[in-house]
């Protein structure tokens, strides 16, 4: 559907993957709408800790070139980190080896074993795109209004009624009662940051079968603390509990993360399916509804992939 490129596309929703693919969209000629229901700083994009890793989200055989066709694009916008948000900076994630993970792992730039003195017991050292989102969600804004593209906050009821040749529907969570799909399900995570004691590097230390996982993310802001991965949680108010818990999961590896000053409470619901749901499908006149939703914990590490895949031409909205 090339001809609707040039006509006009209504993009819903204004997290990471709406402004993406919106971007996208615009950059290819054409006339972009994104609508959102509230400010891209107030979306769940804005809480993430935003490390580039394919994390909670399936399916493994196409969340691989998504990720790595997104690294491609975040290494680019590392040249201008206090424009774009994004910075390569090293770190570990204990508990991994490399055999444990998908093809996509053998094409990440000096992806290896970590050593005994970078973290006690099996990890892997990575240098990967960290992203602050309080910078990457405007400027992300700003690269969209420059395309062309214009941002309106209105919410949908009926995806519809939407009068575009082409609708897009990035509204992650939103999309469980919108679609209506009951496979998107919340999955509640809750961060701490604080005032960082000195700490250069990420780490993570992840059990995809726990609740509870401990990782921190040297941003500009601070130092980002987590986490949990509580499924079916819609609670958004932070649970000072589990706060303290976070800190002290966190000041095991680093013992200056237990004094540190506590700066903010984040919750954030990630939109998770069983699978991205990255399809078209036809509506009444000709017109065509996009779906990219269900990203779960890995919106930022994937946007590009989906995007670039939702705008066509090969992909769902050719």
């Amino acid at each position: 559907m090339e001809s609707a490129l040039h006509g006009d596309v209504v993009v819903v929703g204004g997290g990471v993957i709406g402004l993406t693919t919106a971007v996208v969209l615009a950059e290819r000629g054409g006339r972009v709408r994104l609508w959102t229901r509230e400010p891209a700083e107030r979306t769940t994009s804005a809480v993430a800790g935003a490390l580039w890793w394919p994390y909670r989200i399936e399916p493994e055989s196409l969340v691989g070139d998504w990720a790595l066709e997104s690294l491609l694009v975040y290494e680019e916008l590392t040249a201008r980190p206090e424009e774009t948000g994004v910075r390569m900076v090293e770190g570990v994630h204990g508990g991994i080896r490399l055999d444990e993970l998908g093809p996509w792992a053998a094409r990440v730039p000096g992806l290896r074993a970590a050593h005994a003195a970078e973290y006690t017991g099996t990890a892997l050292w990575a240098r990967l795109p960290l992203i602050d989102m309080s910078v990457h969600l405007p400027w992300l804004r700003e690269r969209l209004l420059k395309a062309g593209g214009t941002v309106e906050e209105r919410t949908v009821t009926d995806l519809a009624e939407v009068d575009a040749p082409v609708v897009v529907n990035c509204t992650g969570l939103g999309a469980r009662d919108l679609v209506p799909d009951p496979a998107v399900r919340p999955v509640r995570g809750q961060l701490v940051v604080v005032e960082n004691p000195g700490i250069t590097t990420w780490l993570t230390s992840v059990d995809h079968a726990s609740a509870t996982s401990t990782y921190f993310f040297p941003q500009p802001g601070g130092l980002v603390l987590g986490g949990t991965a509580e499924e079916d949680a819609w609670s958004l108010t932070p649970d000072p509990a589990v706060a303290e818990q976070i800190v002290a999961r966190c000041a095991a590896f680093r013992p200056e993360i237990a004094g540190a000053r506590v700066l903010e409470h984040r919750v954030g619901l990630r939109p998770a399916r069983h699978a991205v749901r990255l399809e078209r499908e036809a509506l009444p006149g000709g017109r065509v509804l996009v779906h990219n939703y269900g990203h779960g914990g890995a919106g930022v590490t994937v946007a590009w992939g989906c995007a670039r895949q939702a705008a066509g031409p090969a992909g769902p909205a050719a």
